[in-house]
């Protein structure tokens, strides 16, 4: 079976944009593929943090996985594997500075922290792609799926590793493709010009094991039409319609757009139906994660073994790595 490989940053509380435009996406390509999903807690580093609350975030991000569907098996914490960041180090070896300070993400996030009291900017936050590359590279994988706004990583990832297939004169690494979720971006109801994300702020996000009548309120004031009504469909419309789409519910989806079609479409009618499609899909959610904390320890211990399991991939990887570089294993 062909690999993929994905991971994500144990930033709190997983919302519906992350769901739908990654992580449903991880629960049905298990079907299809060797699947390595890593909880990457070094990325979370790259901004100021609190050390307690990123292993409790890390932790928490693993039982929200589980709660949607992602196999245990599948499943690592990316410091239990320090192979990635060994080959970090290698691989910036690999890395053009320039290329680096051209990452829309590092030009992002670096003014962000400019703007607040402390003008500090780590250097992970400007190599944190390099460590992205590793964490593909490091499991050889065949495919990334990842959202548009994550393209320009996997580019850099891609040159990474043909500059490093150059220099050693073979096709060692594996030139990972994309595959692009269906999903576009899941917009803030609050303001649907932006993608939804905790960062903008709380009304900006919609937690996946949020309460219902929070659920109800983020949806019944979603912004709908803003300005001057015109033929085309408003973005916080389309927001809505997505969000029905992305849960399946293609026959409601169907028949409020009928309506749509028709100028017969009541927004409180749309509204009404994403928050209960939500609010159902959370209600699963959170039974299964409430089932799966009764038997924390065991899970955490499951997580560790599978960590120690998908390392055996990455210590092949760096033990060919070294012998390619020159490194290790010196010969007398």
């Amino acid at each position: 079976m062909k690999r993929v490989l994905s991971a994500i940053q144990p930033t709190g509380d997983m919302h519906y944009g992350n769901y739908f435009g990654a992580v449903k996406n991880w629960v049905d390509l298990q079907d299809k593929y060797e699947c390595v999903y890593g909880v990457v807690d070094y990325h979370a580093m790259t901004m100021p943090y609190n050390p307690k609350k990123l292993r409790e975030n890390t932790w928490d991000v693993i039982f929200n996985l589980l709660a949607v569907g992602v196999n245990v098996e599948n499943l690592f914490i990316q410091s239990l594997v320090p192979e990635h960041t060994e080959l970090n180090w290698i691989l910036s070896c690999f890395s053009s500075y320039g290329q680096l300070t051209r990452m829309t993400q590092f030009k992002d996030k670096s003014a962000q922290n400019k703007a607040g009291e402390e003008s500090f900017i780590s250097s992970g936050l400007l190599s944190y792609p390099i460590l992205q590359a590793a964490d593909i590279l490091i499991y050889k994988a065949d495919f990334v799926p990842v959202g548009k706004d994550q393209q320009q990583h996997l580019e850099l990832t891609r040159n990474i590793a043909q500059r490093f297939n150059n220099q050693m004169g073979k096709e060692y690494f594996v030139l990972p493709e994309i595959l692009f979720t269906e999903t576009p971006k899941i917009m803030s109801t609050a303001d649907p010009m932006k993608k939804m994300s905790k960062s903008a702020g709380e009304k900006h996000s919609i937690s996946l094991f949020a309460d219902e009548k929070v659920i109800m309120k983020r949806i019944k004031s979603a912004v709908t039409d803003t300005g001057e009504k015109t033929d085309t469909m408003s973005p916080g419309i389309a927001n809505l319609f997505m969000l029905l789409k992305a849960s399946n519910k293609m026959d409601i989806h169907t028949s409020l757009m009928d309506d749509y079609n028709n100028n017969a479409l009541k927004y409180v009618d749309l509204k009404e139906a994403v928050a209960q499609t939500l609010i159902e899909l959370s209600t699963q959610f959170k039974a299964k994660k409430a089932e799966f904390l009764t038997n924390k320890k065991d899970i955490k211990n499951q997580i560790k073994y599978s960590s120690s399991q998908i390392r055996k991939i990455a210590q092949e990887t760096i033990k060919e790595v070294k012998e390619l570089t020159g490194l290790g294993n010196v010969r007398f």
